[in-house]
């Protein structure tokens, strides 16, 4: 799911990225209001993440504008302001919900995840491909009746390739998301983790999951693509 995050405040668009992202959040940031605007008429978000204080215009404007523009997906204000007035505000510009800094990401996560589950009448949460079954959730992975026990960088790795099944998911693409960083970097650890899923998932069953696209980058499916390693 696809997050637009709208922070001016270097660390805290960070922190937020990478918590989002280690919870299987597509994360975009913007710094300003017309940045925001741009990214929202260019893509498509499940929800919105919006500091008031930006440098161009507060962000109960902002809401306000996505919600004029037909925006209706989920708007979670997030500020220093807390006065009751200020709250009120920014609900009645449009937001569904209000957190103000500092803030627990415990908190924050579940409010957004609780804000996207109303908007998409609550569907199940699991992903499945095959039997090869991932609750986002309990963050648990089984194949066939067999629990898999995988480290926390190894279910990054997995669910996004889950999420992503039957499409190919490049290495840039895998070290943006998982890793947070360019592929340069990454490309071997990356190669490294693919082979420990192979072990767990693949290695004990006859139809293999994880396929690699040579030159591409890597498929998660039930049919293998016409070159595989």
């Amino acid at each position: 799911m696809k997050v637009l995050v709208v922070e001016d405040e270097p660390k805290i668009s960070e922190f937020l990225r990478s918590g989002l992202t280690g919870d299987g959040f597509l994360v975009t940031i913007a710094t300003t209001g017309e940045e925001a605007k741009r990214l929202a008429k260019s893509d498509s978000f499940a929800a919105y993440i919006l500091d008031i204080m930006l440098p161009d215009f507060d962000g109960i404007e902002l809401c306000r504008k996505f919600r004029d523009d037909g925006i209706t997906v989920p708007i979670l204000m997030l500020t220093a302001k807390d006065a009751l007035h200020d709250k009120v505000k920014g609900l009645s510009a449009g937001a569904d919900d209000y957190l103000t800094k500092p803030f627990e990401y415990e908190e924050l996560v579940a409010r957004l995840r609780a804000l996207i589950r109303k908007t998409q009448g609550y569907p199940r949460s699991t992903i499945q491909v095959g039997d090869l079954v991932i609750e986002p959730n309990q963050k648990t992975v089984q194949r066939g009746t067999t629990s898999l026990e995988l480290s926390k960088k190894e279910y990054q790795l997995l669910e996004y390739l889950a999420r992503h099944h039957n499409r190919l998911v490049t290495r840039e693409m895998i070290a943006k998301t998982v890793w947070n960083c360019d592929t340069t970097t990454y490309t071997n650890i990356i190669d490294v983790f693919i082979n420990y899923l192979r072990k767990k998932i693949d290695k004990e069953n006859p139809i293999k999951l994880i396929h690699t696209v040579r030159g591409k980058g890597f498929l998660l499916s039930e049919s293998p693509p016409g070159s595989e390693s």
